[in-house]
């Protein structure tokens, strides 16, 4: 696989699809602990025709060096992996920290974003006083039972144990560095108020059973989009591999313009 060098960390890609396939090139950006794979059905499916860009954030995946702090620092490695692929027009897909990222880079550059999709992400990060102290007394236990706290409870109910227990493992492999920062770009991330802004045409798509990142906040996000398409899917935070054929085919029906 490819690889892109920026400010000291080795990036690693994916650029697959015809180049001159149908539509825009499709851009998909990851979340927390993640890595590309979690993109492998929607890739599949869509580099049949168009091309498609997946990478793996800093430090996550097969993608080297140490974490970022913010989530501007974030986009940046990814605005570099696209710039170097000459990719000037795009449209962007992110999950969770992805899509926070995904949102960063369409306010920075809205005339490179064709669309926008928002896959259990949201534009604040806002916690209940009983919620904000559980995850505050979290970061002081172990840190891979902090990692396994936080990937169990991402799943819907009656999500298969076993393969729970293999993102628990690949997401603690993720040098605890880089998970405490990226967590820390995340809790300090906020874009709320600048939604106005973006007029590119958005899908917002999230899992009723997230108790991450919760319905009600996205919907509160949904509002101040000017220009966005909701569509809640019976999954919990991991919607791109809890239910991969439901997610395809909403992104297959918002980038195609179908109803």
């Amino acid at each position: 696989m490819p690889q892109l060098e920026v400010d000291g960390a080795a990036l690693t890609y994916d650029d697959e699809g015809p180049r001159d396939g149908d539509g825009v090139p499709l851009v998909f950006i990851h979340g927390w602990t993640a890595n590309r794979h979690r993109w492998d059905h929607q890739t599949e499916h869509f580099a049949r025709k168009r091309r498609v860009v997946r990478l793996d954030l800093r430090g996550h995946g097969e993608s080297e060096g140490s974490g970022r702090r913010t989530v501007a620092e974030l986009a940046a490695d990814v605005l570099a992996v696209l710039d170097h692929l000459e990719l000037d027009r795009f449209v962007l897909v992110g999950h969770s920290m992805g899509g926070m990222i995904a949102q960063t880079l369409t306010l920075a550059h809205p005339e490179r974003v064709e669309r926008l999709v928002l896959v259990n992400s949201i534009s604040r990060m806002s916690y209940s006083r009983g919620r904000g102290l559980l995850m505050a007394v979290s970061t002081l236990v172990p840190f891979k039972l902090f990692v396994a706290a936080n990937i169990q409870r991402a799943f819907a109910p009656g999500y298969p144990r076993e393969k729970i227990r293999e993102y628990v493992r690949a997401s603690a492999d993720t040098p605890q560095e880089v998970v405490m920062t990226c967590y820390g770009a995340m809790r300090s991330f906020d874009v709320l108020d600048r939604l106005g802004e973006i007029s590119t045409p958005t899908l917002l798509v999230h899992g009723y059973h997230d108790v991450q990142l919760p319905v009600s906040q996205m919907l509160r996000m949904a509002k101040a989009y000017p220009d966005a398409v909701v569509r809640i899917v019976d999954a919990g935070h991991e919607l791109p591999v809890e239910k991969p054929e439901e997610l395809t085919a909403v992104l297959d029906r918002f980038v195609t313009d179908q109803p």
